[in-house]
């Protein structure tokens, strides 16, 4: 997994991080986190994983948060100390992680845009199972995870009668998805699957849909010369919250407090 990442490495703000529908869901992550999390009046200690290129760190940490970054492509964390050196960045395999592995607990453990999609069932819930003892006392989870319903996708592959690949997320095997030409391993949960392996642990403080209206990053060609359409649906997603629409989003947020 980290030689995928690492050749999607060079590319990927290009395709993804400044892309307009990128920013445009990065936006409405930051609008639940900001919302849920970062409305409070004291800086944050975030641990953040899979953090690719390092836009969510750079953004955290200009918010006054003190940032640990890491991922498990080399590729991805070379990106980011080129382009934010001031930033603590880190290689890091999620499954390796223990509760000694850092020198400290923290406020917030995030994770953005499916970083935790490439991880199986099995290792998800060893993941879900070992963070409460990363946190501190009532810290909390951020996660944006990819779901099995994507309308969007499910539309836009029936329009080319590309059957397969229109229903492919709902599989509880392992889906070969394309980061940058790279095919790499993904798995799909819905929310219902992130509360029941954590029902002991943690407590829901939020679950909201992220790319119900916005579509899919690999839409992008299809909207550079719709730039209008893309801002109406950019607009219709601000009004498309509920909890309920999370399954058939492109991704949600789910934001977890610890028991």
């Amino acid at each position: 997994m980290a030689s995928d990442f690492d050749t999607a490495a060079a590319t990927y703000d290009t395709t993804f991080s400044f892309s307009e529908i990128g920013k445009a869901q990065r936006e409405r992550v930051y609008h639940f986190l900001e919302k849920e999390i970062l409305s409070q009046d004291h800086s944050l200690h975030i641990l953040e994983l899979n953090c690719g290129t390092g836009e969510d760190a750079q953004h955290l940490t200009k918010q006054g948060h003190t940032v640990l970054a890491t991922d498990i492509s080399e590729g991805m964390i070379a990106q980011a100390r080129q382009k934010y050196n001031d930033i603590n960045f880190a290689v890091q395999d999620i499954n390796t992680i223990r509760a000694t592995t850092f020198p400290q607990q923290f406020d917030l453990i995030f994770s953005n845009f499916g970083g935790l999609n490439c991880l199986s069932p099995e290792q998800l819930q060893s993941f879900l199972q070992k963070a409460p003892q990363l946190l501190k006392h009532s810290g909390k989870l951020c996660l944006v995870i990819m779901p099995k319903a994507c309308l969007w996708e499910r539309v836009y592959f029936l329009a080319k009668a590309q059957f397969k690949k229109a229903f492919r997320r709902n599989n509880k095997k392992p889906v070969l998805a394309n980061v940058d030409g790279v095919d790499v391993p993904t798995w799909y949960y819905d929310p219902k699957h992130l509360e029941r392996w954590t029902i002991d642990t943690f407590k829901v403080k939020s679950i909201a849909p992220i790319g119900i209206a916005i579509p899919p990053s690999y839409l992008e060609p299809f909207f550079k010369n719709k730039k209008g359409f893309l801002k109406f649906l950019k607009r219709a997603e601000t009004y498309l919250t509920s909890s309920s629409l999370s399954r058939y989003a492109d991704h949600y947020s789910i934001i977890l407090e610890k028991r």
